[in-house]
C-alpha cells in the first residue's frame, strides 16, 4: 500500500436526492450560518437556533450533542425542521455509546460495581444497558433516561430500521478491547458499522430511500470512521493508546512508541498520509476534506498545534455547502 498509489482527485459528492439537504433562500445566509457558531448560552438558546421547544428530554440531548459532538450538532441543525429533533436522539446515542469506554466517576457505580472495575467492564455495562434499551425501545417501554426517550420518540416517528441501531452497539462493544486495528480494512469495516450505520438511520429519518444515497452514506461513513481515528491519535496517545492500523505502520517500519512520543520523522508522516489517502479514495466530505486539506498542509504531521484547534468558519463552509447540495 504505497503512499504514492492512493492519492485521489475525487471531488465534492453531490447527492441529487430529496431531502438530504435543503435549498435556502441567500438572503440571511451569513447571519444564520454565524449564529451557529456562537456559544451557546442556554438550552433555551439551544432549542431557539434548532426550531425546537426544548425543555427536558430534548434539551439534554441537544446539549449532549453540542459539547461531545460539536460538528454532528451543526449538521443535524441543518436538517429540515421536522427531522432535527430525531437526528439529535440519533447522534445522543452515538454519544453515549462513543463514551462507553471512558473511565467516568465511581459514585455513579457505587451500588452495583467495585471501586476496582475496569474501563471494559464499565464499557460492556453500558453497552449491555443499551442493548436493552434498545430492545425496550421497540417494545414501547423505553427506560427513564433522557437519550433513551428521545430515541423511543424517534424510532417511533419514523420507524427506524433496529438493524442498524444494534449494528453499532455491536461494533463499538467489540472495539472495547482497545487493539490497534490489523488493518486499514478492519477500521473501515468499525466505521461501516457504526458511522455508516447512523447515516443510513438519518436518511430513514429524512425519508430517504434510494440506493445512491446509501451507497454515498456507506463512503461517507467510512470515510468519517478513518478520519476520526487521526483526529483521535493525539488524545489516545496521551492515554499510551494507539489504533492506526497495524500493516501500514509495519509497512513504512512505525511502531507504536513513535507515535507515543509524538515523533516526526518521514516514515511517521508516511503512514498518516497513507491512512490519510485511504479516506481520501472514499469521497471528500466538507467537514472531513476540511481536515484532510489540513494535515497536508502541515505535512502530515498529527501533532501539529493548527490541527488541534476548532475551525470556527466550519459552520459557515457546512451551511454554504448546504445551501448548494454538495456534501
Amino acid at each position: 500500500m504505497a503512499a504514492s498509489t492512493l492519492g485521489s482527485a475525487w471531488g465534492p459528492l453531490r447527492l441529487g436526492v430529496p431531502g438530504l439537504c435543503c435549498r435556502r433562500p441567500l438572503r440571511g445566509l451569513w447571519a444564520r450560518a454565524w449564529r451557529l457558531s456562537e456559544p451557546v448560552a442556554s438550552g433555551r438558546s439551544v432549542a431557539a437556533a434548532s426550531g425546537l421547544g426544548a425543555s427536558g428530554t430534548d434539551r439534554y440531548c441537544l446539549e449532549l450533542l453540542r459539547k461531545r459532538d460539536y460538528e454532528g450538532y451543526l449538521c443535524s441543525l441543518l436538517l429540515p425542521a421536522e427531522s432535527r429533533s430525531s437526528a439529535f436522539a440519533l447522534r445522543a446515542f452515538n454519544v453515549e455509546l462513543a463514551q462507553a469506554g471512558i473511565k467516568i466517576p465511581y459514585k455513579l457505580f457505587a451500588k452495583i460495581i467495585k471501586d476496582s472495575v475496569s474501563e471494559k467492564t464499565i464499557g460492556l455495562m453500558r453497552m449491555q444497558f443499551w442493548k436493552k434499551t434498545v430492545d425496550d425501545i421497540y417494545g414501547d417501554n423505553p427506560p427513564h433516561q433522557p437519550v433513551a426517550i428521545e430515541l423511543w420518540k424517534a424510532v417511533r416517528r419514523h420507524n427506524l430500521t433496529k438493524r442498524w441501531l444494534m449494528k453499532i452497539i455491536d461494533e463499538r462493544e467489540k472495539n472495547l478491547d482497545d487493539k490497534a486495528y490489523r488493518n486499514i480494512q478492519e477500521l473501515e469495516n468499525y466505521a461501516e458499522n457504526t458511522q455508516s450505520s447512523l447515516l443510513y438511520l438519518t436518511l430513514e429519518i429524512l425519508g430517504v430511500k434510494d440506493l445512491h444515497a446509501d451507497h454515498a452514506a456507506s463512503h461517507i461513513g467510512k470515510a468519517q470512521g478513518i478520519v476520526t481515528c487521526l483526529r483521535a491519535t493525539p488524545y489516545h496517545g496521551s492515554r499510551r493508546r494507539v489504533f492506526l492500523p497495524m500493516d501500514v505502520c509495519v509497512l513504512h517500519g512505525v511502531s507504536q512508541e513513535d507515535f507515543l512520543q509524538k515523533r516526526q520523522d518521514r516514515n511517521v508522516r508516511d503512514v498518516v498520509y497513507d491512512v490519510a489517502s485511504q479516506a481520501h479514495l472514499h469521497l471528500k466530505h466538507v467537514a472531513l476534506e476540511d481536515y484532510l486539506k489540513k494535515i497536508q498542509q502541515v505535512d502530515f504531521d498529527l501533532f501539529h498545534p493548527s490541527l488541534q484547534r476548532k475551525n470556527t468558519l466550519l459552520p459557515l463552509f457546512l451551511y454554504i455547502q448546504s445551501w448548494r447540495k454538495r456534501y
